[in-house]
């Protein structure tokens, strides 16, 4: 069996943003899927091994190597591959760029949520964080929402102008309160470890989407966001005991496990009930997705 080596050009070449999300609910269909993380660690390098197995979908280890000081020597500090195993022998089928599978599973998985939790007429979009995941999201929710106008916001203005120059049409916000305030959408995908999004600026009918936070320390909205709104989380199992923006107010009793409504393995719930409510979704990410999504590219490589 031959094996498929997809760069990320070529391979980002064949793939559709809405087709991402109707292989997420597909993969969501399938048996709940087993996932494991492992971390080597030689002070300040860092290899992180992300594996997913679904049945009936197959089998991904997506690797990482993250070393700090590469920037100094002009080299990327994050670097690795996706590995994608055939279901029914084990056998490799598939090595994807590390880059595209992390571009593609990261927007598509907020952008997924959104196609459930976002009023259909949504037309404002704020994008928080002026880094390659907003662009990435800029795509993304372009996507989905065609007609909408976009913000972004950024922490140093200079990074939201060169995100502007960028990104056709993409307007700048200089008040991230009155842009909240004004948004139909949120997007933030900053590495705060404090909130930057409070929860009085929230408007109803918003819907949240929180991206940053991927440690227990970490989050972007306040309590008073959450308190406010109904909450979903792409997997209780990646994002619940492991990321502050779930963590931080559950152990502080500002949230309860029965406020989290419902995850991507249960679709009928994972709906906006009334065009008045604030939703709030927390992209944990997750091997699970990246074997959904390494699975789409490697059918869209294939049928190319």
């Amino acid at each position: 069996m031959s094996i498929s080596i997809i760069p990320f050009e070529e391979g980002e070449a064949q793939l559709d943003w809405m087709a991402l999300c109707a292989a997420f609910e597909a993969g969501h269909a399938l048996p709940k899927a087993e996932i494991g993380d492992t971390f080597l660690y030689r002070d300040p390098d860092t290899l992180l091994s992300r594996s997913a197995w679904i049945d009936g979908m197959g089998l991904a280890v997506k690797s990482a190597t993250i070393f700090p000081g590469n920037p100094d020597a002009g080299d990327p500090m994050v670097n690795g591959a996706v590995c994608v195993f055939s279901d029914r022998n084990g056998m490799l089928e598939a090595v994807v760029d590390f880059h595209l599978v992390t571009k593609w599973k990261t927007a598509g998985d907020s952008l997924y949520a959104a196609t459930r939790l976002a009023r259909p007429d949504s037309r404002r979009i704020l994008i928080v964080g002026a880094g390659t995941v907003g662009r990435s999201l800029f795509e993304a929710y372009g996507a989905a929402f065609p007609e909408a106008e976009f913000t972004v916001w950024n922490r140093t203005r200079a990074n939201a102008e060169a995100m502007a120059k960028e990104c056709p049409g993409l307007q700048i916000a200089d008040d991230l309160e009155e842009a909240v305030r004004g948004a139909d959408i949120v997007t933030s995908a900053t590495m705060s470890t404090e909130p930057v999004l409070k929860g009085d600026w929230l408007q109803p009918g918003q819907h949240i989407d929180l991206i940053g936070a991927y440690r227990p320390d970490m989050r972007e909205a306040d309590d008073v966001a959450l308190s406010r709104a109904r909450i979903f989380v792409d997997s209780y199992d990646t994002t619940i005991g492991h990321i502050g923006e779930i963590k931080i107010p559950l152990e502080a009793d500002v949230i309860q496990r029965g406020d989290i409504v419902a995850d991507y393995y249960e679709p009928e719930a994972f709906r906006r009930r009334d065009n008045d409510e604030i939703t709030l979704f927390k992209n944990g990410g997750g091997a699970h997705l990246d074997l959904m999504t390494s699975r789409y590219i490697l059918e869209a490589w294939a049928a190319r």
